[in-house]
């Protein structure tokens, strides 16, 4: 039993330590989306009155990191376009068809082409989004949340990001009279090192 509650006790100390926001302190290596820590959810305009919000449950994400390089990082990303959950099941699938095109483009996809810093812990990532089969360049703002030990071992790195995009660029102008063309993306993103 004291053994059980030493061996928990130093994982805790371990883990519980603030995340260093250095770049330079995570490790080299290549670092895949942790799925059951990462979230893309989307916000739009219903009627003018309330920011109607979505989630994607299926995405996956990886890049190879430097840290003496940090900003010649690729990020790519996947979303299963099908995933989309507004949180009422009996429309899910209708939604993704009419305002994704799912069943005719079922993968929406982001690579980055540039990263920029403004700060140690601030910067934006520029890349190309595929939704509906239309590639459009986006600018995401990001948060680097930091880097940390994983629970049972690892390293791990954290993001959040946000950024707008108009629906109707990617040829997404279904019942407009109703749903507001700017779409608000929230990203929170934890990679683990490979």
């Amino acid at each position: 039993m004291l053994v059980t509650l030493c061996v928990a006790m130093s994982i805790w100390s371990a883990v519980s330590a603030a995340p260093s926001i250095d770049p330079a302190a995570a490790p080299a290596g290549h670092y895949v989306l942790d799925r059951r820590h990462a979230s893309v959810t989307a916000r739009v305009r219903h009627l003018g009155l309330s920011l109607y919000t979505m989630r994607f449950n299926h995405v996956e994400g990886e890049y190879d990191y430097d840290p003496a390089r940090p900003l010649a990082s690729k990020i790519t990303v996947t979303i299963d376009a099908q995933s989309l959950d507004t949180g009422d099941d009996a429309v899910n699938k209708r939604f993704a068809d009419v305002f994704l095109d799912a069943e005719r483009n079922p993968k929406i996809t982001f690579t980055s082409t540039t990263i920029q810093t403004t700060d140690a812990a601030r910067g934006t990532v520029a890349g190309d989004l595929t939704l509906r089969g239309v590639t459009q360049p986006v600018l995401l703002d990001v948060t680097y949340d930091g880097t940390a030990s994983g629970l049972i071992g690892g390293r791990r790195m954290g993001f959040s990001a946000t950024t707008t995009i108009k629906r109707s660029r990617f040829g997404s102008t279904a019942w407009r009279a109703f749903v507001g063309d700017d779409v608000e993306l929230l990203i929170e993103a934890e990679f683990a090192r490979q």
